[in-house]
């Protein structure tokens, strides 16, 4: 076998097609937009570079042909709470089902990062945002919702065979859009209702500062500082928000307000995957056209719930059940979407979890982050419990 950094054009467009050979016969499989891979490894259009370097390999069998590939990573930023050693992160993994060349792969990685100061590695996990290309799926094999990892169920034993634990569970839900919520959720928005500083809307385009600036508020509040999230700057948010907007459906896209001041988000997106299943991982001009075209036939009748928060003053008050009513009347009864699923909640936060059961959401796919840690004789410790 033989081990090839990814250092050209050539060796970057092999990195692309590795996927095409692994799932060749696998009808759950989505090609990835080739846009959102090379962007993950383009120093101009990912911000982790300014913290962080990463590196990339393919495999090839005797005969040339493509097998394998991975990515590693350090990132200054990254860290886990209760983390007691530096931890580099690998990802974008593929291989055959063969231990030895799965093996070369996390060799490399690992030696590349113990060259780096590293003391063990996550994978996979992403270079950058965890909303994306994080977690290897052990349960759910269906088609990924848009930027979501896919793989084959025995890379599992790929991964635990080489030595990797269990870190934390990656659990997503999902439920049907005309499911009835509970009483405790009318009970919550009756009472919020009946107070006149309290409103919940959905966004407006043509106010989409507004929009980004409340999001950057709550956001600040209630992520910034959980697992290594830094303080989120209104620019930033704008970018973000001025990046969904040919995707938003005002609809789909939540707030709550006391005194005119934001208190919580609910951020959903129509799931793109089932658009961007027809272009074979191309987005030029034509697919862009195509796009525009296949949108508004209405191809979509799933949505995807992208991040939600609660500031802290306002968690535990039956503020999410009063939001989360008010924009189910809303996508009930005025859209076509017939099915959400929900991004990973971290088996660490129990009440985030609680929040999905309660609002009737059903399993849908579980995923790992492992953990390898390079001292085998240093205790391994799970992700530890939010409270």
């Amino acid at each position: 076998m033989q081990l090839l950094q990814v250092l050209d054009s050539n060796t970057a467009r092999e990195f692309l097609q590795v996927p095409l050979i692994i799932y060749k016969d696998d009808s759950n499989f989505i090609r990835p937009l080739d846009k959102d891979i090379n962007d993950v490894f383009d120093p101009k259009k990912n911000k982790a570079f300014r913290f962080g370097e990463c590196s990339r390999w393919v495999l090839k069998d005797e005969d040339g042909k493509l097998i394998g590939r991975i990515a590693a990573f350090v990132y200054k930023k990254y860290k886990n709470k209760g983390d007691e050693q530096k931890t580099g992160g690998i990802g974008f993994f593929e291989c055959i089902n063969n231990q030895e060349a799965a093996d070369m792969l996390f060799d490399v990685s690992k030696h590349w990062l113990l060259q780096r100061g590293m003391e063990a590695m996550d994978g996979p996990i992403n270079f950058g945002e965890r909303d994306r290309w994080w977690g290897l799926v052990v349960e759910g094999f269906k088609p990924p919702i848009y930027l979501m990892n896919y793989n084959l169920p025995y890379y599992k034993d790929l991964f635990e065979n080489y030595g990797f634990k269990n870190f934390y569970n990656q659990v997503c839900w999902y439920m049907m859009v005309d499911t009835q919520l509970n009483e405790k959720f009318s009970e919550q928005a009756e009472k919020y209702n009946a107070l006149p500083d309290f409103s919940a809307i959905h966004i407006r385009k043509k106010d989409l500062r507004k929009f980004a600036d409340d999001f950057c508020t709550v956001y600040n509040k209630a992520w910034a500082g959980h697992d290594g999230n830094k303080q989120m700057s209104k620019e930033v948010a704008f970018k973000m928000f001025k990046g969904m907007k040919p995707v938003i459906d005002e609809r789909l896209v939540w707030f709550v307000y006391h005194k005119d001041q934001p208190v919580a988000f609910w951020i959903n997106l129509p799931e793109m995957n089932q658009i961007f299943k027809h272009f074979n991982g191309k987005f030029g001009l034509i697919e862009k056209l195509r796009f525009l075209w296949l949108k508004r036939k209405g191809l979509n009748d799933k949505f995807t719930g992208i991040v939600f928060g609660v500031i802290p003053e306002y968690q535990g008050r039956g503020i999410d059940y009063y939001m989360i009513t008010e924009g189910a009347k809303v996508i009930q009864n005025k859209t076509n979407y017939k099915e959400l699923e929900l991004q990973w909640q971290g088996d660490f936060n129990p009440k985030i979890l609680n929040i999905s059961k309660h609002i009737g959401g059903r399993q849908s796919r579980l995923l790992t982050t492992y953990r390898y840690i390079f001292d085998r004789s240093k205790e391994f410790k799970r992700h530890p419990i939010l409270n």
